[in-house]
């Protein structure tokens, strides 16, 4: 196929300013683009004229149908096609779109989980249009971006929170910005979100059940050869790799996705992809996207790409890195160090929001992405731990302790830090090291959250950091406002909050098994190593009431989403012992036995050959062999039970600490017990597909 130019394919397929611009009314646009920038009330005859010029622009690029894509709380995408035919007095068909179809939609609500917001004979939700995200087409239909809500207005999806939380917190950094004389806007925050995934051959994939069903490989001992030698990471990548990646980028820039760096991840056959910064609601979109696309992509190229965090045990699993930072309509980077004294006061006084929030709200970003899946990856020596700190590096650390002790900066020039009034040496971008075991780490102009799972909506996260930075911000704003000494007050602020918060700030290894003696003991962070351990703390008082003052969400929304994270996280790993008890009942055990019996049947045979063949390797082999049989049994049989206990349980919060304490303890017995069977086991006679092959499938 001829590749296209780039900049001409680059978001072809999206209704994008470019598109608005040349289609709608002068007037038409302004209006909406104050819609888009300052949050005024959409006008009804503006929505008419724009969806006219959508159904245009869509119906030439070869669409016939629509749909309001959204995001409900399975973390996943939803959306319901229509067509745009409506009949006609002759008995033929025209094609229309009205402005109403393009505000809201009426999907069945009933099907989806509400957490208990809805009866399950509650069917009617709305789908209201987010004009913030452009529309765009994928597979002819024309797909419009929106928020999902029940009824009774209740949200029900991951996209009306997050707006919230950007309102929020751009609220509240206008009031700090004003206080340093600038007049702006908008504050919006902007994150460039990191995708790491597996590829492994389609044929593969089919032939284990534990994959088709749960995503991961439940059982698998491991090959000679996984990640030892660090040569896959950033190695050449494979032309099956570069065939599929080289589809995937023109089908995301088709739909005005920013992919921009692709490389080799550290595991075999593990990838990433990384965008450039958008909109922190628009990469929310993207990011749904991306995950889509590559699947369906992978699936073209005979490959199927595993979005799990842990798809194999033994080498790496896969995260989603959130580089995240805020900015004014003007492009004023705020976490961007400054050239004057002020502009470094205004950086570090944004920092010094961003750590606090940190800090205060540790618990509810570590929930945030907590899932059965990253339970598999935070923790081990490939991911961030589960306790929550921040990376700032040496140089910015010197600044804030000098800040904190009224003590001469050791910099370029010693002086006193009294911002505002002495000079605040400019330091610059990037002078320490990167620290890949913090989970959040400053990166010169942002911050880089490292904890997201793979799998994950980016959406929860950002809901949790814009609305914990919004509450630093309004607590300092109002101080700073009532100040009689604006600048001594500010710099006492900062010193306090420094002085206050600065347990949460560590450079050292995030890996070391110190650090979490230290975290815990002496400094007093949340170890939460579970969904079970973090999701509850959801619901704490200060969370709820830190959430629902900034709005982002309301109390019922607050309950229904604990129950539903934690329902998921139930029902994940119940479908995954399930899966153990299938595979073992009806593969393993089978396999293990045929193989038994095919070693008896060899020794039966050499003896009545020759009564000087001793047969050591047979004999040890099935002697062992036997062994392991009894305890699969025993550890299935237990596993069942435990199945069944889990059934009487009519709790969420109950069943999710039983499923931690006793049903994963059973499951990973088991696994233990067939992988050292699979070891002794010949390869002809195993029921499914090896690590080794399955890793190296696509090379």
């Amino acid at each position: 196929m001829e590749k296209q130019n780039v900049p001409e394919l680059f978001g072809s397929m999206v209704f994008d300013d470019r598109v608005m611009r040349a289609r709608l009314s002068s007037d038409v646009y302004e209006s909406l683009r104050k819609t888009i920038d300052e949050n005024e009330k959409l006008d009804e005859e503006v929505a008419q004229a724009v969806a006219k010029e959508m159904r245009d622009w869509a119906i030439e690029k070869g669409a016939t149908h629509f749909t309001h894509w959204f995001q409900p709380l399975t973390g996943v995408t939803a959306e319901k096609h229509d067509s745009f035919i409506s009949p006609s007095p002759d008995g033929g068909v025209i094609m229309e779109f009205s402005g109403k179809e393009l505000i809201k939609g009426e999907p069945d609500a009933s099907s989806f989980p509400s957490g208990g917001l809805r009866a399950t004979f509650e069917a009617r939700g709305y789908t209201a249009w987010d004009p913030t995200s452009y529309a765009f087409i994928k597979d002819h239909t024309l797909c419009i971006p929106t928020a999902f809500c029940s009824y009774s207005g209740d949200a029900l999806d991951k996209k009306t929170p997050l707006l919230r939380s950007m309102q929020a917190l751009d609220k509240q950094a206008k009031r700090i910005l004003k206080l340093f004389g600038q007049e702006v806007k908008y504050v919006r925050t902007s994150v460039g979100p990191e995708q790491e995934y597996f590829l492994i051959d389609k044929d593969m994939f089919n032939a284990r059940p534990d994959l088709v069903y749960t995503g991961r490989t439940l059982f698998g001992a491991m090959p000679p050869k996984g990640q030892e030698l660090d040569d896959h990471y950033f190695g050449v990548i494979k032309p099956r790799v570069t065939a599929f990646m080289e589809d995937l980028n023109e089908e995301l820039w088709k739909l005005g996705v920013l992919a921009k760096t692709e490389h080799n991840e550290v595991a075999p056959a593990q990838h990433e992809l990384a965008p450039i910064f958008s909109t922190t609601n628009v990469a929310t979109d993207n990011n749904q996207l991306m995950m889509e696309i590559m699947q369906k992509v992978a699936r073209k190229h005979g490959m199927v790409c595993l979005l799990h965090e842990k798809p194999f045990a033994g080498v790496n699993g896969s995260g989603k890195h959130n580089n995240w930072s805020m900015a004014t309509n003007t492009g004023v980077n705020l976490l961007s160090p400054g050239d004057t004294p002020y502009e470094n006061a205004q950086f570090l006084l944004f920092l010094s929001a961003v750590i606090q929030a940190v800090d205060d709200y540790q618990d509810l970003l570590r929930l945030s992405v907590a899932t059965a899946g990253n339970d598999h990856r935070l923790g081990a020596n490939e991911a961030p731990p589960a306790i929550i700190s921040v990376f700032l590096g040496d140089e910015l650390s010197a600044i804030l302790d000098a800040i904190k002790n009224d003590t001469p900066y050791e910099g370029a020039e010693k002086v006193i830090m009294k911002l505002g009034v002495h000079t605040l040496p400019r330091f610059r971008r990037d002078t320490t090291d990167r620290n890949r075991t913090s989970p959040f780490a400053f990166t010169g102009n942002k911050f880089e959250f490292r904890s997201l799972g793979s799998s994950n909506s980016i959406a929860c996260a950002n809901i949790m950091l814009n609305s914990a930075v919004a509450e630093s911000l309004r607590q300092y704003a109002d101080i700073l406002e009532n100040a009689s000494d604006f600048e001594t007050e500010l710099h006492n602020l900062i010193k306090d909050v420094i002085t206050k918060h600065e347990r949460i700030l560590f450079n050292g290894n995030g890996y070391g098994d110190e650090w979490v003696k230290e975290a815990v003991e002496v400094r007093g962070l949340s170890n939460l190593k579970t969904t079970p351990d973090a999701m509850p703390h959801l619901l704490d008082k200060k969370n709820m009431d830190m959430l629902m003052s900034h709005q982002v969400f309301t109390e019922s929304e607050l309950k229904s989403r604990c129950e539903i994270m934690l329902e998921n996280y139930n029902k994940t790993v119940n479908i995954e012992a399930h899966t153990m008890v299938d595979m073992v009942r009806k593969n393993y055990l089978p396999a293990i036995e045929q193989y038994l019996y095919s070693l008896a049947h060899t020794t039966s045979l050499m003896k009545s050959v020759s009564s000087n063949v001793k047969c050591n390797y047979e004999i040890s082999t099935m002697e062992r062999l036997s062994e392991l049989t009894d305890y699969i049994l025993e550890r299935v049989t237990d596993l069942e039970n435990a199945l069944d206990e889990m059934k009487k349980l009519d709790d969420v919060v109950k069943t999710s600490e039983f499923i931690r304490d006793d049903l994963i303890p059973k499951m990973e017995h088991l696994r233990k017990h067939v992988d050292e069977a699979e070891m002794l086991t010949s390869e002809d006679s195993w029921p499914f597909p090896s690590y080794g092959k399955i890793l190296f499938s696509v090379y």
